[in-house]
């Protein structure tokens, strides 16, 4: 079983749960957009990769189906247990040290938003960690005014996805729950967010040794960034 759940994380529904509140089986069912088209996009063909926050490997399969070589990261051994074919390693992502560095460092699904900045400053201090010197880093990051636009919902395959509160438990985090509908199950989901401004963001950034090189996509969501010169 998973350790403890974090402080302001929680979820429900059929299966394990994961520390963050995420529902494996829920994670399972969910499609896959066009990450590993930004991915494939944004990096050279057959670049070392490492995945951070890998889940049940919804892109992990893809990018390997692509030609990378992945490394694939997350904190629960009940997602990984579902992710083959490529090596795996069971660390919360702000403790990660691997002694190594790749190409390209992923950090998807809106991880650089973790309430706990603590946290956030680790996971983006792991992501400089591990990327090369002539690598980079490609965060997906919330539009500004998305925890604005609540209630809504989106289709997720068969299902249905709610979002249906974002409250502010302090002057910069928010407790967001969501809800998950499918035919045969529900689910729900608690955590913490940050939402970021871009000047905020790429301070952020930069408190760590990144700097932004592109945003990737029209909505600004999609970030490539590298390592900071150092004289």
């Amino acid at each position: 079983m998973d350790h403890t759940t974090r402080e302001g994380y929680s979820g429900t529904g059929p299966g394990p749960i994961t520390p963050d509140g995420c529902a494996v089986e829920l994670y399972e069912r969910i499609p896959l957009g066009d990450e590993v088209d930004v991915v494939q996009g944004a990096v050279p063909a057959g670049a070392s990769l490492l995945e951070l926050g890998c889940g049940v490997g919804r892109m992990t399969r893809p990018l390997v189906q692509r030609g990378f070589a992945v490394t694939a990261i997350d904190e629960s051994a009940e997602m990984l247990e579902r992710v083959t074919g490529v090596r795996t390693v069971c660390s919360p992502i702000e403790l990660l040290d691997l002694g190594e560095r790749f190409d390209v460092v992923l950090l998807a699904s809106f991880l650089v938003h973790a309430g706990d900045p603590q946290v956030r400053r680790g996971i983006l201090t792991t992501c400089q960690r591990h990327v090369a010197d002539n690598g980079c880093v490609l965060i997906q990051r919330r539009p500004e005014g998305w925890d604005d636009r609540i209630p809504r919902e989106a289709v997720l395959g068969d299902g249905l996805v709610r979002v249906v509160s974002s409250t502010p438990v302090s002057a910069d985090v928010r407790s967001v729950r969501a809800e998950y509908f499918f035919p045969d199950a529900h689910w729900t989901q608690t955590y913490l967010a940050h939402p970021m401004t871009e000047t905020e963001f790429e301070r952020a950034l930069a408190e760590a040794g990144l700097r932004v090189d592109a945003y990737l996509t029209p909505d600004r969501s999609w970030v490539r960034a590298v390592r900071m010169l150092t004289s």
